[in-house]
């Protein structure tokens, strides 16, 4: 459909689209005598429609500065109406009258399925209703149809003359097309395109009536090919040449299509895509505030260079990880903004995922949500960029003596950067640094040979949270500090038991005091021998390893 003419009746389909479901179909039902009674040389004020169509006024704080134009709203509210309809299933059945469809009603008036678009066009209120069968389609009430007939009876009239075909001229066009597919081996198109240029007749005329024959008449069909729908492998293969460049008319060509069937065959395959592409994201109750738009999307991006220099690449780097150090770091509040921006982006993209329709797509739709997607993926590369450095720093310090090169473990790092990305809760108040080194380095803990790297100590031990935090502290002083690893450990220790959390902590000096006690203290301590005491240890790293497997990256949940 085309797009709204004023964005102010944009916004509210999309309101109304969010109310209450028991309210909807009153909403679209009170749009439609509107549309009756809009006068296109007339201006109407958005307070007048807001009353019109939910019984309420709106507070003067959402009045729109300009009148709405007569002409764009009947088009706006026809629009609204099929919006409101595709937020929630209204059936057939929840009228109490005839409905049609576009193949019945153009049967019902004797005109072409074409004939009834321009019909929708000129403004004859239609909804989309689940059928019987289960599928949602284009529905007109019987009223509807009565109310636009009446008002133009005449034209209707001589498009009703206009379609009906004698027998003899359907037998000519029927053996003249016979004879072209046969002997010139053209499509469907081109003999529609050719007989309508000989008979003075529409091309959608001479195309319906060389789609009825075959239907009616499997056996003597001139395009066979064209009786039964596509195989999903066909489809596949139309949809990936497509994207190779493959124009639409040389796809419908070879397949014995029309442009447009082909172009629904590429955008369901689109729509297909999407629904299969998995879009997590981290929720975040700001999502749903009314002016989400302008307060996450509008938020200032800009990392300043003042306040956040560059620093010098260590001289033994090389210089293509020297550029690196060229991007500015994110200070705290712009990289929450990136943060929130990247997540609202993927949720807007997966709730706009929701509504789509493979039995009706909407081009509008998909690119809709594909331009999310994107826009979150450039997010996503601002946040990666900015801490390539943080993988690089932490590389180097496990580099020496195994079979990974830097460049090795530089690459294995940034995936866990780039699954931490994906991860990152920014409203918990933590630095980004700070959760992605847990990732980097509890990876690194499982690629690296296990004989060279223990991932006990790894990932209790004291000494190595402070080299740790030595290392992260090279690359940020001020973004990275022990007290959030400190805080981070103590996240994950607090799925032990009180005996099993005491026991670690104290082993490896990890309370507050630093002190380290040995298993034959700690048994005089808690009244068991020395062997239980490891045994009680053994038992809660094992509990560490479950708790910090690859699958479970959100250590801080």
């Amino acid at each position: 459909m085309r797009p709204y003419v004023n964005k102010a009746m944009e916004d509210l389909a999309r309101e109304l689209s969010a109310g209450l479901v028991r309210l909807r179909k009153g909403y679209i039902d009170a749009a439609e005598p509107l549309t009756q009674i809009i006068d296109p040389a007339r201006e109407y004020p958005y307070e007048f429609v807001v009353f019109r169509l939910t019984g309420f006024r709106p507070p003067s704080s959402s009045l729109t500065a300009e009148p709405l134009p007569g002409k764009g709203l009947r088009a706006d509210l026809l629009r609204l109406m099929i919006d409101v309809c595709d937020s929630f299933e209204l059936k057939v059945s929840d009228y109490a009258e005839l409905v049609y469809d576009i193949p019945s009603l153009a049967r019902a008036y004797k005109v072409s399925t074409k004939t009834i678009q321009r019909w929708r066009r000129r403004g004859l209120p239609a909804r989309r209703l689940v059928l019987p069968g289960g599928k949602r389609q284009v529905a007109f009430l019987e009223s509807s149809v009565k109310w636009f007939v009446e008002g133009r009876l005449r034209s209707i009239q001589r498009s009703m003359s206009f379609s009906q075909t004698t027998a003899a001229e359907r037998d000519f066009i029927i053996r003249r097309a016979h004879r072209m597919a046969a002997f010139t081996h053209c499509s469907l198109s081109e003999v529609a395109r050719r007989l309508a240029a000989r008979t003075g007749r529409a091309v959608e005329t001479i195309r319906y009536i060389i789609r009825n024959h075959d239907r009616e008449r499997p056996e003597q069909a001139i395009f066979a090919d064209l009786l039964g729908p596509l195989g999903e492998q066909e489809k596949m293969v139309i949809y990936r040449c497509f994207l190779r460049g493959v124009q639409a008319p040389a796809l419908a060509q070879r397949y014995h299509r029309t442009r447009g069937s082909i172009y629904r065959i590429v955008n369901e395959m689109r729509a297909r895509q999407l629904l299969a592409r998995p879009i997590n994201y981290v929720y975040n109750a700001q999502f749903e505030l009314p002016n989400a738009d302008e307060i996450i999307l509008s938020a200032d991006l800009a990392t300043s260079p003042a306040a956040k220099p560059t620093t010098k690449p260590p001289p033994d780097l090389p210089p293509y990880l020297g550029t690196l150090y060229e991007v500015p770091l994110l200070d705290a509040q712009t990289e929450r903004n990136l943060f929130r921006k990247y997540n609202y982006l993927k949720h807007k993209a997966d709730r706009l995922r929701r509504l789509i329709d493979v039995n009706h797509i909407r081009t509008s739709k998909l690119k809709g949500i594909e331009s999310l997607l994107l826009a979150g993926n450039a997010v996503k590369n601002q946040i990666i960029r900015a801490n390539l450095r943080l993988v690089v720093s932490i590389s180097k310090k496990h580099t020496g003596g195994g079979p990974q090169t830097l460049f090795e473990l530089i690459s294995d790092g940034n995936v866990s950067l780039m699954q931490a990305v994906e991860k990152f809760d920014f409203s918990r108040g933590n630095r980004f640094s700070t959760y992605a080194s847990w990732a980097i380095i509890r990876n690194f803990a499982r690629s690296v040979p296990r004989e060279k790297y223990q991932l006990d100590r790894f990932a209790t031990g004291q000494e190595e949270v402070l080299d740790i935090a030595a290392g992260l502290a090279s690359y940020n002083p001020d973004e990275v500090r022990v007290p959030e690893l400190r805080e981070s450990i103590d996240v994950v220790l607090a799925q032990l038991s009180p005996r099993e959390r005491m026991i670690v902590m104290d082993h490896y000096g990890l309370d507050q005091d630093g002190q380290v006690k040995t298993l034959d203290q700690l048994g005089r301590r808690l009244g068991l021998s020395k062997e239980r005491v490891r045994q009680i240890e053994i038992q809660a790293l094992r509990k560490l390893r479950a708790i910090l497997k690859p699958q479970e990256m959100d250590l801080l949940s």
